[in-house]
């Protein structure tokens, strides 16, 4: 009897159901269940769902621009992407490692219909990603403070990397059917995927597109039809590298018949196809109408803006930013509503200006500009983006022009600082966030959306009194003594004495 037990089945099959594919369907629907209840898949999608609700709440201050939401969905997948090759690479050696392989002689799958199955069981967890990546863009994109515009290419990335890991995994089952076989594709998928992108950056050409996440050297924002990345390009090369590994693992799976053969290998040289065309168009690098448009929005922005007035003050921006111009008055005319003599009246031009030259390669200041009256604002908003255009609007309104606030070293700062932070809700916070030392103490550089401005110790602590008595207090004595609080060479401790707060030891002195 126990003799009889250990024989391995006879190799002749009955079973008239092998070229049925309803069996593999059946397969895959049940290894798709089993793939999505894995512990190491549920734990790394709730990981994956809480860091979209924590990069979601907290990135662009509450102002993101659709065409950098895009990119911040990639990375998120590939935590259930590298839970998912474990997986899959599991589920296809489970047989091997239960010793159950010669048992399936008797079935209507041969190892190669099997195959295909682990391959299709990828998919629902690919579609609950592409879910995810819907949920976090379109989270931002409802936003009415949204401007931009997505890519679907970019969004494309963060499903096809877990199917690429999926394929990988499959892959490795089939040619190193060994334990020790899917740390080393671990580390090597992380070195492909996340380091190695990160290391050579936007600025690696054509080779930094062969990995599957494709990083900035840059983090600012610009417009959409600037930034000129090979998004449907990638996200082509990505499917078809995907579709050649999993055919590739299927191919060279057992029991293939010549028809299957020859079927596979077309179907693999038609994925080899899509990621041949994939990587040449993403190679093709940035046109020169692109380069063209950029030297124009940096240089020349004035010819491709729109320009809207509010008030007495005119506000041109890219035509995707139209729509912020509200936002940006509401600032201007608080600080003006501080401010005495002319300036409280004064017609201003906001323009908004970008390095674009670059693309996402690189970051580039941008000069302050010497037309008077005009005031320069970012694509970013939000956060400390507001109160350093706050500053921008106050040292125009004081000094004339934002040059002239690079050389600044005199009491006429302390009026500057008061303009910008005087009429908002937190007024020490907001001087905190404009300061590069993130201090409320001391001596630092002021932010701008161009030049920084000189703050000295003294100033600070003048500013941090006049915040502290409040608008209802300050303002009056600021309207009756605008003369004197922006004449040039007016001293710090004139200025305390004028607005009736305790005056700085010692003579102004910038660093």
């Amino acid at each position: 009897m126990s003799t009889v037990l250990t024989q391995t089945p006879a190799e002749t099959h009955t079973a008239p159901a092998r070229e049925s594919w309803s069996a593999i369907f059946a397969l895959a629907r049940f290894e798709s269940r089993k793939l999505l209840l894995r512990i190491p898949v549920l734990f790394m999608l709730a990981a994956y769902v809480a860091w979209i609700v924590w990069r979601t709440k907290s990135d662009w201050n509450g102002y993101p621009a659709l065409q950098d939401v895009d990119r911040a969905t990639q990375m998120g997948p590939l935590l259930v992407g590298f839970a998912v090759l474990l997986c899959v690479n599991q589920a296809v050696l489970r047989s091997q490692r239960h010793d159950t392989e010669r048992l399936f002689g008797v079935l209507v799958l041969e190892p190669w219909r099997r195959t295909a199955a682990h391959a299709l069981s990828i998919l629902p967890v690919t579609g609950l990603v592409a879910l995810g990546v819907a949920a976090q863009f379109g989270w931002q994109a409802v936003k009415s403070t949204a401007v931009g515009n997505g890519s679907v290419g970019e969004l494309l990335v963060g499903p096809l990397c877990v199917l690429l890991c999926g394929a990988i995994g499959l892959l490795m089952a089939r040619l190193v059917p060994k334990p020790f076989a899917i740390p080393v594709a671990a580390v090597l998928l992380l070195v492909f995927s996340v380091l190695a992108p990160v290391s050579i950056g936007g600025d690696g050409g054509p080779t930094a597109w062969l990995f599957p996440i494709v990083g900035e050297g840059s983090s600012k924002t610009i417009p959409s039809d600037l930034i000129g990345r090979p998004a449907a390009s990638h996200a082509l090369y990505l499917t078809g590298l995907a579709l050649a590994l999993a055919l590739l693992a299927v191919l060279i799976s057992k029991g293939l018949t010549k028809t299957a053969t020859a079927v596979l290998a077309g179907s693999l040289a038609g994925a080899i196809a899509l990621g041949v065309v994939g990587g040449v168009g993403q190679a093709a690098g940035v046109s020169s109408e692109i380069v063209a448009a950029r030297t124009v929005a940096t240089l020349n922005p004035q010819k491709v803006q729109s320009c809207v007035r509010h008030g007495r003050s005119t506000y041109c921006a890219f035509p995707e930013w139209v729509p912020r111009t509200s936002t940006w008055a509401e600032v201007a005319d608080h600080v003006e509503s501080l401010a005495g003599g002319t300036a409280q009246t004064r017609k201003l031009l906001v323009q908004q200006r970008v390095e674009a030259r670059y693309g996402m390669e690189a970051d580039g200041a941008i000069d302050p500009s010497t037309t008077p009256n005009q005031v320069t604002v970012r694509t970013m908003w939000g956060g400390p983006r507001t109160p350093e255009f706050s500053a921008a609007v106050a040292s125009v309104l004081v000094l004339g022009n934002e040059k002239a606030g690079g050389d600044v070293c005199d009491g006429r700062m302390v009026t500057i600082m008061w303009l910008a932070l005087g009429w908002t809700s937190d007024p020490v916070s907001e001087l905190r966030a404009v300061r590069l030392s993130d201090t409320v103490t001391g001596s630092s550089t002021v932010l701008s959306p161009t030049s920084g401005m000189s703050m000295t110790a003294g100033q600070t602590s003048v500013v941090r009194e006049l915040l502290a008595a409040g608008p209802s207090t300050v303002t009056p004595k600021v309207k009756a003594h605008w003369a004197e609080l922006t004449a040039p060479k007016v001293t710090t401790a004139k200025v305390a004495q004028l607005l009736g707060v305790k005056a700085p030891g010692g003579a102004d002195k910038c660093e």
